[in-house]
């Protein structure tokens, strides 16, 4: 056999494979359809290829399923989770979970331009965390994490020009990762400054975006984590009554039995990995921080005017803070306070008024499954509100969007009630 007939039988299969991938890649079919089991993987799966892409939130939400946006308390899967307890008492919707330790208002902004048709007359939950609001916003570590081209040339495939499009333009290039590919940075100064683009640029987000759509579908199922078995073990925890009373009194048990082995009533395995040896090291260590002044405000605007722009009817949720861990580090609960005012001034003056902002709670006993996640009842005090929310006909919504909030002036503010009633 010739040498050139047996190469050609090592790399040929392997050059076929890769022009089958291209040709795959490239005509305008769609793979998308998933089965229920993979739907239900996905939804609960927190996986980062799930955040980027398109393929499995598309389909699942224009389902029953509902965007529950968040950070890292999406993680805490105990039994009174989202999740769980819409499983458990057959609710008619379940929680899709968008987040993840670090995705913050902007991650957010660029994940929602792949469902923006599945936003439109819709209702979703926000969970947002007064921890994002540090001085210098958004990790760019963390955004790279869970930023993807798909996400960017989607964005600019809609993009008109306006205010928050100019805005999100600058946000994305101040990230390393949102201007490390030359043809998106280029578009995305274009957009900073409000200059068209051209109709060879057009044609070619058509393509790209054909090639990353396909790529979604083809491998976003590969390497999910499987969540599923957390709320399933979850669902068989749970009493069988439906009643908030009963759901707290089982939380109080379910949570004082994992919080013993400290006196801040952290979950016991949080405090064993994570803070064992390291706690009289943190005493007073957070008495200077301070989330009153970020640009996690500006973000927070972007995240409010693509609502408005879908007229998305949104519940916003604001957990609070382990009391005890923070009078422990001194973190300063008047600034918490002062932090959680300015957020919601920045909601209801706009219109958005499904608002529910537990500080308060920071005290109650195992509340909180650590330091600053919620859990046990927690959870069982945010379905008090997320149930009825989705059970009320959802309606047309219509906000009021109020550029200011997008300015550097409202992101330094000091939030005395002087200074937002006065704020323009």
């Amino acid at each position: 056999m010739k040498s050139s007939k047996k190469l050609w039988m090592i790399i040929g299969p392997v050059i076929t494979a890769f022009l089958i991938l291209g040709v795959l890649l490239l005509l305008p079919l769609r793979f998308d359809h998933n089965s229920k089991l993979s739907e239900e993987k996905a939804a609960v799966s927190l996986s980062p290829q799930i955040f980027k892409g398109r393929q499995f939130k598309e389909q699942a939400l224009s389902g029953k399923y509902v965007p529950f946006f968040g950070s890292s308390e999406l993680k805490r899967m105990d039994p009174y989770h989202p999740s769980v307890l819409a499983a458990k008492y057959h609710r008619n919707y379940r929680p899709f979970l968008l987040g993840n330790a670090g995705t913050q208002c902007l991650t957010q902004y660029f994940a929602m331009q792949t469902i923006l048709s599945q936003l439109k007359d819709k209702k979703a939950v926000f969970i947002i965390s007064p921890q994002w609001f540090v001085a210098k916003g958004d990790d760019p570590n963390a955004f790279a994490y869970y930023y993807s081209k798909l996400q960017a040339i989607t964005w600019l495939q809609h993009e008109n020009g306006s205010k928050m499009d100019k805005y999100a333009a600058r946000r994305l290039l101040q990230m390393p990762s949102g201007r490390s590919d030359k043809f998106i940075k280029n578009l995305l100064y274009k957009a900073k400054f409000g200059h068209k683009i051209t109709r060879f640029d057009r044609f070619r987000l058509d393509v790209d975006a054909n090639i990353l759509n396909h790529e979604d579908q083809l491998f976003s199922a590969v390497g999910l984590n499987n969540n599923l078995n957390k709320i399933k073990r979850g669902e068989k925890r749970l009493p069988n009554s439906e009643n908030y009373s009963v759901l707290d009194k089982h939380a109080y048990s379910y949570g004082k039995k994992r919080t013993n082995n400290n006196r801040f009533r952290i979950n016991n395995n949080f405090y064993k990995r994570r803070l064992v040896g390291y706690v009289k090291g943190l005493k007073g260590e957070q008495k200077n921080f301070d989330y009153r002044k970020s640009p996690e405000y500006g973000d927070l605007e972007l995240v409010l005017n693509q609502f408005a722009k879908t007229h998305t009817n949104v519940l916003f949720i604001i957990p609070p803070i382990n009391s005890l861990w923070t009078k422990y580090t001194g973190l300063n609960s008047k600034m918490v306070q002062q932090t959680d005012n300015k957020i919601v001034h920045q909601l209801k003056s706009q219109g958005f008024n499904h608002v529910v902002d537990l500080n308060k709670y920071g005290s109650e006993p195992y509340f909180m499954e650590d330091t600053i996640h919620i859990g046990y009842r927690g959870w069982v005090k945010v379905d008090e509100y997320v149930r009825p929310f989705m059970k009320e006909k959802n309606k047309k919504v219509n906000y009021d969007i109020k550029n200011k909030f997008y300015s550097y002036k409202w992101q330094q503010l000091f939030p005395s009630k002087k200074n937002l009633t006065n704020f323009n």
